[in-house]
């Protein structure tokens, strides 16, 4: 008998989950993907970043399918500018333009980007040899810098930026954590339609500093 009430029990429990869910699922507004923790609803076409604003997810409303990218399914890589120099680069909380641009795959677009079950990374390849060559280019000695230092993309990934090295600089801790923050809510900001992939990429590599301080209201932590 006890076991004959536990089994009951369980079953008991099994099927408020399920009623549960339902029912979240059931008062969603059509083409919400997720519930978050404040009782809002979230309509990301992808999860990274999804109710960052509001307390983090409760419940996922859609399930994810992965986005299975080759490297060669990106298109071609596109530089925002054409590089001037190879050497002599400028260090610092900016990529100097001269040598780092900024560039973006053209096949990577906002429907690409936005799928649900989106991940960066299918595309990110940037051998430790590339890394090596951009630490040159800046005056740096080639070496492992752990996290203190990251060879970071200046087009993010989530906004559909290259591996190419014109879209790679030297970025120090503090700084490129603040970056990561920024690209997530611009990410999210492509998705929701607030504003235009294109216009995203030009603006991050233009001055990712001033575009945080545009999107959040303060400056940007980079000491």
């Amino acid at each position: 008998m006890r076991r004959t009430a536990r089994l009951a029990l369980l079953f008991a429990l099994a099927a408020l989950a399920l009623g549960g869910g339902s029912s979240a699922h059931g008062n969603a507004p059509p083409g919400a993907t997720a519930r978050c923790n404040d009782g809002t609803y979230s309509f990301s076409q992808t999860r990274s970043g999804t109710c960052s604003h509001h307390h983090g997810v409760a419940q996922w409303l859609t399930a994810a399918v992965p986005v299975r990218l080759a490297i060669a399914s990106v298109g071609a890589t596109v530089r925002l500018l054409s590089p001037t120099r190879t050497s002599g680069c400028a260090l610092g909380a900016l990529p100097d333009r001269r040598c780092s641009p900024g560039a973006y795959y053209n096949g990577l677009t906002t429907g690409v980007i936005c799928a649900a079950g989106f991940r960066t990374g299918a595309i990110r390849n940037v051998p430790v040899s590339e890394k090596h060559e951009v630490e040159a280019e800046y005056g740096m000695r080639p070496a492992a810098y752990g996290s203190t230092l990251e060879i970071d993309h200046i087009v993010s990934l989530e906004l559909g930026g290259s591996n190419d090295r014109a879209n790679l600089f030297p970025e120090r801790a503090p700084g490129y954590h603040a970056k990561d923050k920024l690209e997530n809510r611009m990410h999210d900001m492509v998705c929701s339609g607030e504003i235009s992939l294109g216009a995203a990429q030009h603006q991050i590599a233009a001055d990712w500093k001033a575009l945080y301080r545009r999107v959040f209201g303060v400056a940007p932590k980079i000491r």
